[in-house]
């Protein structure tokens, strides 16, 4: 993956910047899959949140027949313990990493800035989120798992120890079993994260009554 700075679409606050979401797409997509979502999260403009949707890189993806497609990292196989490509997530972890960093730097603190994410962006927010240094306002991840599989990432940070997780999923999504979040959301509640897990009739999406959740479950992380 490049070294550059993450392209990204970002839509500032009306007031001046207070936090930050930093939004990751899924396999295929951009930052603009999700960047219309924002109105539909009715969070009070006062809390003057920046939203940010990078863009994953284009990569050949084994499961697309080796085609490039924007993607975190490359999917092997259909396995859930061994989908994820570890080289290529560690890599992406780096580079959403210095996105974080960046956001610091010019102003927001760690504990005002969340990291969320849908399907392997969920994936990746989940893993980043757990491992980074500094303690964030909340860790955000929707119809995913954890590419580590049946066990917890290493290198878990203790300064995150004790952030709050929102762990969504579709009870018929077709794409990440339900079955495959709720192992992720059992492994981090036993390791003692405050986590929060809800299931939804839908599949791998995200509906309006869930938007309104998640604007609910940000608001009270940033404000």
């Amino acid at each position: 993956m490049s070294k550059l700075p993450l392209e990204r679409i970002t839509i500032e606050p009306k007031h001046s910047v207070k936090a930050c979401v930093i939004w990751l797409h899924g396999l295929g997509d951009s930052g603009a899959g999700f960047a219309p979502v924002v109105p539909l999260l009715g969070m009070d403009e006062s809390l003057a949140v920046r939203f940010i949707f990078p863009h994953a890189p284009s990569i050949a993806v084994t499961i697309n027949q080796g085609f490039a497609t924007p993607a975190w990292y490359d999917i092997k196989g259909m396995d859930i313990d061994n989908r994820a490509d570890m080289p290529g997530v560690i890599n992406s972890e780096c580079a959403i990493a210095a996105l974080i960093d960046e956001q610091i730097a010019a102003g927001i603190p760690a504990d005002k800035i969340v990291l969320a994410g849908f399907s392997q962006g969920g994936v990746m927010s989940l893993f980043t989120g757990l491992r980074y240094p500094k303690t964030l306002a909340g860790i955000m991840a929707l119809s995913c798992y954890l590419p580590t599989g049946n066990k917890l990432p290493s290198s878990l940070s203790e300064a995150n120890s004790n952030t709050p997780l929102l762990q969504l999923h579709g009870e018929q999504d077709e794409v990440v079993p339900v079955g495959a979040g709720l192992s992720a959301y059992e492994l981090v509640k036993q390791a003692g994260y405050p986590t929060q897990w809800q299931t939804y009739i839908m599949g791998h999406s995200v509906l309006p009554e869930q938007l309104k959740d998640i604007g609910i479950w940000l608001t009270q992380r940033l404000r």
